[in-house]
């Protein structure tokens, strides 16, 4: 083999040498299956561990319950970033190597800025002629907390007339909605309504929801354990602040 590498010319050999390397390094680059509602501050937490370390990872962004089959088939991933109940599925699926706990994450009540509307409770949902944005329950952890409590409430058939057709399966279509002006109240999680922290503002809720929590977690199929470990204990180093920095917090 040395012998054959000698005949080849020197850019040629430094070109194979160079992808060779690079494909050597890449299978080295953990690969991260994140939840769409936790993309800015695990952007954050990756642009933070690759600056201090010098290691690179990469990122696949979906709903978690798209992301899950993966990890059931242990096809795809060596992290993955959820929430309640996700870690008990990844547990059943014998997928899970560790998990850290980074933060929390609720339901808040979301106004446009100012709070024209005066909105000052979870029943006003049901006032007559608010235009209202929901999580859909069929796709949304938090859709189906709100209409459950809906329920608890029953003011189920008001909010919907307010709803129309305004059920949306992502978090920032509600921040989008409001920020349009195309909707005056809205659900969405809480580290979402951060990132449109200059267009809507929360209104204080005392009411109860289950506790949610959101997890970073390594996966027990991945061949990259020492990687893998540190980076663990990086999220277990600055996790928690991080996440609590984009709003995820009780």
């Amino acid at each position: 083999m040395r012998r054959l590498l000698c005949m080849v010319p020197g850019t040629l050999l430094a070109g194979v040498l160079l992808l060779t390397s690079g494909c050597r390094q890449g299978s080295e680059e953990l690969e991260i299956l994140c939840g769409n509602s936790f993309r800015p501050p695990m952007e954050e937490l990756a642009r933070r561990y690759e600056e201090e370390t010098g290691k690179k990872v990469q990122m696949s962004f979906g709903g978690s319950q798209d992301l899950l089959p993966h990890i059931k088939l242990k096809a795809k991933g060596d992290v993955f970033v959820s929430h309640t109940p996700y870690q008990q599925y990844t547990k059943d699926s014998d997928a899970l190597f560790r998990e850290v706990e980074v933060g929390f994450q609720t339901p808040v009540l979301v106004v446009q800025k100012g709070n024209p509307k005066k909105i000052e409770r979870f029943e006003d949902l049901a006032r007559p002629g608010l235009r209202v944005v929901l999580p859909d329950p069929k796709d949304s952890t938090c859709g189906e907390m709100v209409f459950k409590r809906l329920e608890e409430a029953q003011i189920t058939d008001q909010v919907e007339q307010n709803v129309g057709n305004h059920l949306v399966r992502e978090h920032s279509e509600v921040g989008k909605q409001l920020q349009l002006d195309a909707a005056d109240v809205g659900i969405m999680w809480n580290g979402v309504a951060h990132t449109f922290k200059d267009a809507v503002e929360i209104v204080p809720d005392p009411g109860a929801y289950e506790e949610i929590k959101l997890s970073v977690m390594g996966l027990s199929y991945s061949k990259k354990k020492e990687n893998l470990a540190d980076f663990l204990d990086f999220v277990e180093k600055h996790g928690k602040q991080v996440f609590e920095d984009f709003g995820y917090v009780k």
